[in-house]
């Protein structure tokens, strides 16, 4: 399988998924597409799992989005009616599941980019939380330059993230830019060398899943309803999600483990 999900012991609250592809460069044909929106699926109704890091596979990709040789032909097929083999047709269907672009993965994504983050690559980082980058990577969203309109999470979460300048830059030249630029408009968290990477976003990932998991899952759901309300509309849906978790055994366990000065011990209730 291209699409490989790992659990470690010693971070058993934490997951890897890594895109095992490098002689495509890590590129998604309509298997590998299926492959990944399963994956998502199940992370999404894993109650063990708190947090989960995404990364590619080799020195040179993170992910270069759809695998165009076998994508568009395929797409090509289905809209002239033609027969599609069912592994082909389920993994056009999971698009958008496989993007994360509308499905709720229900817990914080990182993305420890390996290598250049193109087209779909770049959609799936926009859908994470965090994002770690290796110097040399690149960062571009080329589909204007094909005549295409970009379907995946750009022109919905791009703008929200860096703003609407530097969001424009991007998707109307299609130009190519560098890691520092990207940690520069905000659009990454930092930069690690390579051999520092996947410990740099474990560091990331390991931090939130010791943290209480409605907290983290509420605040995380709180940020992306509050931020299409107008003012006053967010200040009362903050307090509608707050109120509750004040009354969980999660938060008198936070209150009860400081004023004991040790560790909690949350167990997501």
């Amino acid at each position: 399988m291209a699409i490989k999900l790992e659990k470690m012991s010693e971070t058993p609250n934490v997951a890897l998924v890594t895109i095992d592809r490098p002689e495509k460069a890590n590129s998604l044909n309509p298997e590998h597409i299926y492959e990944l929106a399963s994956v998502w699926k199940e992370l999404a109704s894993d109650r063990e799992v708190r947090c989960v890091v995404l990364t590619g596979s080799g020195e040179r990709v993170f992910c270069a989005g759809m695998d165009m040789r076998e994508t568009v032909p395929a797409a090509r097929r289905l809209v002239e009616g033609k027969t599609l083999d069912p592994k082909t047709f389920e993994g056009l269907k999971n698009v958008s599941i496989a993007l994360l672009a509308g499905f709720d993965l229900k817990k914080p994504l990182i993305c420890a980019i390996n290598g250049h983050a193109r087209a779909g690559g770049f959609d799936l980082m926009l859908s994470s939380e965090l994002r770690v980058s290796v110097p040399e990577a690149t960062f571009a969203l080329e589909e204007v330059a094909l005549g295409l309109y970009p379907t995946g999470n750009a022109t919905v979460l791009l703008p929200r993230q860096i703003g609407w300048a530097n969001a424009h830059e991007i998707l109307l030249t299609a130009k190519p830019f560098s890691a520092e630029r990207a940690l520069e408009i905000g659009l990454i968290n930092r930069l690690a060398v390579r051999e520092k990477l996947l410990d740099s976003a474990f560091a990331l990932a390991t931090a939130i899943s010791q943290n209480g998991p409605l907290a983290v899952r509420e605040t995380r759901f709180g940020v992306r309803e509050l931020l299409g309300m107008d003012l006053k509309s967010a200040y009362k849906r903050q307090e509608e999600i707050g109120r509750p978790l004040r009354a969980s055994q999660d938060a008198k366990e936070g209150q009860l483990s400081f004023l004991e000065n040790r560790q909690p011990v949350f167990k997501g209730l």
